[in-house]
């Protein structure tokens, strides 16, 4: 990592942020994180240093930013609950699109060289077709979250045109699991994620409610690809270190879908409990199939997820779950 050493991660006491941070961190980088702690937990920041700061304060951002010498940005911080966008687009395209260009405004500033983007396989809506996607399949957002992230990723684009910001876009699939070595888990208040929602319901002895049935699938139900959070850390960090990785757009999936009724039956496996079933109305917004097809980034940032089979990430979920039954207890 000699090339970018001082590493800003926005977002950083989030889910994936602050998995990242701490991949970084054992990396050797000197990593700052801001956050505005509206959905992150300071705890989960386990190294470098720590300024609650919200990225619409533009004067706070170039404070930060003169204070310091940042040669790269990780940016996570984002809304990324569908159901939520739709409800309140402005919501989503004030935090998650402007906020993105008052940070591109600073950055571009203050000298960084390059932005790591925290994208979404959203972007493409229903444009995989039910088959693996690669990065050649067209864009197609259907709600206000997805969109909000498409047009982040176009300002990336045209800040690499007019002033040589370089850029790499990571497209997430569904990040799911808990840090492997357990310091870290996924704690969202409220929970939107289906396996964390499933799990809650296995130790609770409660009920999931299954959001349609219906849809163009073997079994009805949605189907997903789950890629495992420490996996999705070293992807970002490898984007840092790796040539092949400029001006790069990359798919982070394992490569694997799940149906959510398999995903429910491989919960019931892991844990021992039965879950209770509730059909529920389908969720706007929602594609049938999301798949990656992770070839190129396995080529060109040299990444290989090491944690992304179901199992691990249901038990390692299942696991911090159970050590941390309030989560970070913030």
């Amino acid at each position: 990592m000699a090339k970018f050493r001082n590493i800003l991660v926005t977002g950083g006491a989030g889910y994936i942020g602050s998995h990242t941070v701490k991949e970084l961190g054992e990396r050797g980088c000197k990593v700052f994180t801001i956050d505005n702690l509206s959905r992150g937990h300071k705890k989960a920041v386990t190294t470098g240093s720590f300024t609650k700061l919200d990225l619409s304060d533009k004067q706070g951002l170039d404070s930060f930013f003169k204070s310091r010498k940042i040669d790269a940005v990780v940016h996570f911080a984002a809304f990324a609950y569908v159901a939520e966008s739709i409800a309140d687009p402005l919501l989503y395209y004030r935090n998650n699109f402007v906020n993105t260009l008052n940070l591109l405004e600073a950055s571009r500033k203050h000298g960084v060289r390059r932005i790591i983007f925290s994208s979404s396989c959203s972007t493409y809506g229903d444009n995989g077709r039910g088959k693996p996607i690669t990065e050649a399949v067209p864009q197609a957002p259907i709600n206000p979250y997805a969109r909000s992230k498409y047009f982040s990723e176009q300002a990336l684009f045209d800040m690499n045109r007019r002033y040589g910001l370089e850029f790499c876009v990571l497209r997430y699939f569904n990040a799911a699991g808990a840090d492997v070595e357990g310091e870290l888990g996924e704690d969202h208040r409220p929970e939107p994620h289906l396996i964390p929602i499933v799990l809650k319901a296995a130790a609770e002895k409660g009920t999931v409610s299954v959001l349609g049935a219906d849809y163009p699938t073997p079994d009805g139900t949605c189907i997903r690809d789950y890629i495992h959070v420490n996996d999705l850390a070293t992807a970002h960090a490898q984007a840092l270190e790796t040539p092949g990785a400029k001006n790069g757009i990359f798919n982070l999936g394992s490569g694997r879908g799940f149906s959510v009724l398999s995903i429910i039956k491989k919960c019931e496996e892991i844990t021992g409990n039965r879950i209770r079933i509730r059909a529920g109305a389908r969720r706007p917004g929602d594609p049938a199939v999301l798949v990656a097809d992770n070839a190129k980034a396995k080529k060109s940032l040299k990444w290989t997820p090491r944690f992304s089979d179901i199992s691990t990430v249901i038990s390692t979920a299942w696991k911090w779950m159970n050590k941390n039954e309030d989560g970070y207890g913030d």
